[in-house]
């Protein structure tokens, strides 16, 4: 007996270690921290409705229909809702989703919204419809719950949802016309739609439609509580009597109970994107009660879960609330895209059944890539692998991994190929169960595309203004992709693969201007002439090149080198943070919190506060972190300071509290920042926690003193990835003043090398500009210290035989001029190419509009210099006007016969460039008296969004002039079925042609 009470007592005992982790963490009630209002206001674009946590559906409310800030469908500021759609996007920068739209109403029946603007002095609607005024009072939303009154009906609306079920409740007033609205046209372009009335208690239908995703379709089946008394469905907004099921492009319906019983009425909606029977199970699946209270607490219960894989405490209750609603944010996206059967939509738009694995949808990878992921792979690494798999599904079934896809739609939004380090990212961190060559090759798939300027770039080390948008952006993204993809490479052995892909890992270089310090575009082979490190363009991504210049994370000593050595790099990233905040050239609203030319706002600048520590300068990323934690977000509406983009804004805060950053994903290496809580816990998969803990942090007390990694003293300014998986405590003793000397050492700092197989930069040739007259000296810039150059005039490819640069040189006729930097271990760059256009003739031009100075096609001249643009509106050859009619005056130099005018335009409806309405030539012999010859109307549509290059040129009776006048009429306002509708319509003109 004895021996028996013994065994039972070390069983016993084994159980309790086993548990302890779990023991340890027992569940907090952390969903009452999270305020799903934070970010509807200002510029943060999210909802405020029900969802679970990464579930299909989404159950809001939409108060507005379009604009940038109605991505979500929902702003704070309006007032007017008008339905629950069960679909919507967190924190996007363009407009989708919105599907299958809901509205209680009570009396008669109204199938078209009413207008929020509409309104008379008294408030009153002045055109009926089944939306309705609401206040933030009378409004609750919590994890998995969303209620508002409805103040023009007096309805209550509550609304919880499942993965693929929304369900609504709704208490009437008594009435026996309680109606229920069903809108199938709701928000975007419809292509088809269907919906049948099954009986009395059950709807089906689907809805495809066209917006950011072109091609989307959503099925659904709707079930009510009670048996409806009536219904309709109206084809083209005409209720047709005795219809219970139609197809086509303008379908609503209607539903009407009897409510005076005082009863609410309950509707569940599966959606799918599969098909009808896939919503049907869906529902019977995930569904198969009316009990509202119970579907409201089981969310609840799901987002504690996750929610408690982190566990902060000691902060301030504005702390909790922004850290654990920036938490739940993370945790909106990616969403399930696979119904409970394994049945998806893939990437062809065809239907298969994922073997093994969660599908998912929403990859806004340009921007989660970079902390979004890896906050995955510490604390949800299986839904990482599903992440992965996904990216690999839809490599099988669309051809290439994504880049933003959305709905089985590749968007194409954004730059990059950043599944890559999302994939690498993993792998690195020892995150395993998928296929790593199959993995691979679609990597390398990725990136010998020849899109996007990816041809140039592959081709001579870099992208110039001439082959894409984006030119600079383009460049160090795809470098910084193809380091992850050199990392895969050696990882699983391939290493002819990891030679090349880390010599371009490191074309970053060829866009570097030592002379100025920054990144810097490039036209015809060299600098462009005008540049202003402040202003936005088009060479870089929602950014200018003061925040671009520090994006090479898979090589910061190598950009530490550049710019000379650690202390002028610091001085790089303090001239950053301390200058004039105005940034120049066109407005982007994404560039926003601004502490200098920092912009927390979008993502380019998030890594950058964190490489103080790469530099030996710990403190002053311990500064900025906490600035930018402080000052940007808050526990407000308009809390955060830019757009959410699908749990990126807010992961990095999430990771910034826990005291660290991933500047480098696809390393295993986190930089360390400064930590908000006295205490932090990760709760991991494998059954261990990490605690974080910082002793007498405060506002004040925000540099580190010291820190003790599970009881030794550690003096790193970085913490790796396997320290977390281990589980443990690293805990940091806070002051209120610098500590100089804590993580400076040279061996303290986190290390991102490129340590072999260097290239050499290519050289940039400069000169006054494309076009000359009589002669234009041509100079030959080499990055590369102690390399010398070679060129060629003759078109042939330079050699160590060809002439060696040493001096600028001067060209008299149309050159092409060819040159190559050579290393003292004779390793040479790619070749340089440059053509330099002799102007035929002795035309000049007087201009009587103002173009932008973002597109100057290369000065005053350069409609008349002979070199014509394409369709890339921003590879400097194009002028570009604004909210303004194009007119100048070509004088020939003498009289001579006219026969033929005319002048190209571009259009670009995507970059609100049209063609003008018309143009029109006058001719004179005198400057002064000038006869209209001929007018061109325009006939390219103005809603073709291909880009598109025309000459509006025509021939006229040969007569003599000196002087031609040009005028182009400006297409105007911008009108209301465009994105930018209300703004100026632009005019892009090259080139002025006479004959």
């Amino acid at each position: 007996m004895s021996a028996l009470l013994k065994t039972m007592r070390i069983t016993r005992a084994l159980t309790l270690l086993l548990l302890l982790p779990f023991l340890v963490a027992a569940q907090q009630n952390l969903t009452r921290h999270v305020d799903p209002f934070i970010g509807t206001g200002g510029h943060g674009h999210t909802f405020p409705g029900a969802t679970m946590p990464f579930g299909m559906v989404q159950l809001s409310p939409d108060t507005r229909l379009s604009g940038w800030d109605g991505c979500s469908g929902y702003h704070y500021s309006d007032s007017i809702i008008y339905g629950f759609s069960h679909t919507h996007l967190s924190g996007t920068g363009i407009s989708d989703y919105g599907d299958i739209l809901l509205m209680p109403t009570a009396g008669e029946v109204y199938l078209n919204a009413s207008n929020d603007e509409r309104t008379d002095k008294g408030g009153e609607r002045t055109e009926k419809g089944y939306a309705s005024r609401f206040n933030h009072k009378n409004e609750t939303a919590r994890p998995g719950y969303y209620s508002v009154k409805l103040d023009d009906e007096n309805i209550f609306v509550e609304l919880t949802a499942t993965d693929r079920v929304g369900f609504h409740r709704y208490t009437y007033p008594t009435a026996d016309r309680a109606n229920i609205i069903l809108d199938l046209t709701h928000r975007d372009k419809v292509l088809d739609s269907y919906l049948k009335i099954v009986d009395a208690t059950h709807v089906e239908g689907f809805r495809r439609s066209s917006a950011w995703a072109e091609d989307q379709i959503v099925y659904f089946v709707a079930e009510f509580s009670k048996p409806l008394t009536s219904s309709g469905i109206a084809v083209d907004d005409k209720i047709v009597d005795g219809l219970t099921e139609a197809r086509g492009t303008n379908l609503k319906s209607f539903f009407r109970f009897d409510t005076r019983d005082g009863k609410p009425i309950t509707v569940k909606v599966a959606i799918s994107a599969v098909s009808i029977e896939g919503a049907r199970k869906n529902l019977v699946a995930e569904l198969d009660h009316w009990d509202f209270d119970r579907v409201k607490a089981d969310a609840d219960r799901a987002w504690n879960r996750e929610l408690n894989k982190m566990q902060a405490s000691g902060g301030t209750e504005e702390q909790m609330k922004t850290f654990y609603t920036a938490l739940y944010h993370t945790m909106i996206a990616p969403n399930l895209f696979m119904d409970v059967d394994g049945q998806f939509r893939g990437r062809d738009l065809k239907v298969h059944r994922a073997d093994g694995f969660t599908n998912y949808t929403v990859f806004s990878l340009w921007d989660t890539f970079r902390a979004a992921h890896p906050l995955y792979s510490i604390i949800d690494q299986k839904r990482t692998l599903d992440f992965i798999k996904t990216f690999l599904a839809q490599y099988e079934y669309g051809g290439r991994l994504p880049v933003w896809e959305l709905a089985a739609n590749e968007t194409d939004t954004m730059i990059g190929y950043h599944a890559v380090p999302v994939i690498v990212d993993a792998a690195a961190k020892g995150i395993g169960g998928f296929d790593r060559e199959k993995a691979f090759a679609a990597m390398k798939h990725s990136a010998g595309l020849k899109h996007f300027g990816l041809e140039a770039y592959a081709n001579r080390g870099y992208i110039g203004m001439e082959d894409d948008r984006e030119s600079v952006s383009k460049t160090l993204e795809y470098a910084y992709d193809d380091w992850c993809i050199a990392m895969m490479a050696r990882l699983i052995g391939h290493e002819d693969d990891y030679a090349k892909f880390i010599r371009r890992a490191q074309f970053y270089k060829n866009v570097f201007d030592p002379q100025t310090g920054f990144m810097r575009p490039k036209n015809n082979g060299g600098w462009i002439t005008f540049f202003d490190p402040r202003e936005v363009n088009f060479n870089f991504t929602e950014a200018n090149s003061w925040q671009y210049t520090f994006f090479v994370p898979q090589d910061i000593d190598g950009l530490i080198a550049l710019m000379g050595n650690k202390e002028n790099f610091a001085r790089k990233l303090d001239e950053l943070f301390s200058a004039d905040s105005k940034t120049t050239g066109r407005e982007q609203a994404d560039i926003t919190g601004l502490i200098g030319q920092y912009a927390h706002g979008n993502e380019p600048s998030h890594h950058i506060a964190y490489l103080y520590d790469y530099a030996g300068q710990p403190w002053k990323t311990q500064f900025r972190v906490r600035q930018i934690m402080d000052n940007f977000y808050s526990p407000q509406p308009d809390g955060l300071i830019g757009n959410e983009d699908c749990g990126q804004m807010s992961a990095w805060y999430v990771l910034s509290a826990a005291g660290f950053y991933s500047v480098t994903p696809g390393s295993n290496t986190y930089a360390i920042g400064t930590p908000l809580f006295p205490e932090l816990r990760f709760n991991l998969e494998n059954g261990k926690s990490f605690t974080i803990k910082a002793r007498g942090v405060s506002k004040q007390n925000i540099y580190i003193q010291s820190a003790a990694l599970n009881g030794k003293a550690y003096g790193k300014s970085f913490i790796t990835h396997q320290d977390l998986m281990k589980g443990g405590e690293l805990a940091f003793v806070m002051g209120d003043k610098p500590n100089r000397v804590w993580g400076a050492g040279d061996n303290d700092a986190p290390v991102s090398r490129i340590p072999d197989r260097q290239i050499v930069p290519v050289p940039a040739m400069n000169a006054a500009g494309q076009a000359f007259r009589e002669h234009l000296e041509v100079s030959i810039q080499t990055i590369a210290r102690g390399a010398r150059v070679h060129y060629t005039t003759d078109g042939t490819e330079p050699t160590v035989d060809s002439p060696r640069y040493v001096k600028p040189f001067s060209i008299d006729r149309t050159t092409t001029v060819k040159a190559v930097a050579i290393n003292q271990e004779n390793e040479k760059s790619f070749v340089v190419t440059a053509t330099f256009h002799q102007i035929p003739h002795n035309w000049s031009i007087k201009l009587l509009a103002k173009y932008s100075s973002q597109y100057t096609g290369g000065g005053d001249s350069a409609l008349i210099d002979g070199i014509r643009g394409t369709t890339n509106f921003g590879a400097g050859v194009w002028q570009g006007y604004q909210g303004q009619d194009f007119v100048a005056v070509v004088d020939l130099g003498k009289a001579q016969n006219v026969s033929r005018l005319g002048a190209g335009f571009l259009q670009d409806v995507r970059s609100w460039i049209w063609m003008p309405k018309r143009v029109e030539f006058e001719l004179s012999t005198d400057g002064e008296n000038f006869t209209r010859v001929l007018s061109i109307t325009n006939d390219v549509r103005d809603d073709r969004y291909e880009a598109i290059a025309r000459d509006l040129v025509k021939s006229v009776p040969s007569q003599p002039a000196r002087y031609v006048r040009v005028k182009a009429y400006n297409y105007g306002t911008i009108p209301a079925w465009h994105p930018g509708h209300g703004g100026q319509a632009w005019i892009f003109v090259d080139e002025i042609i006479i004959q």
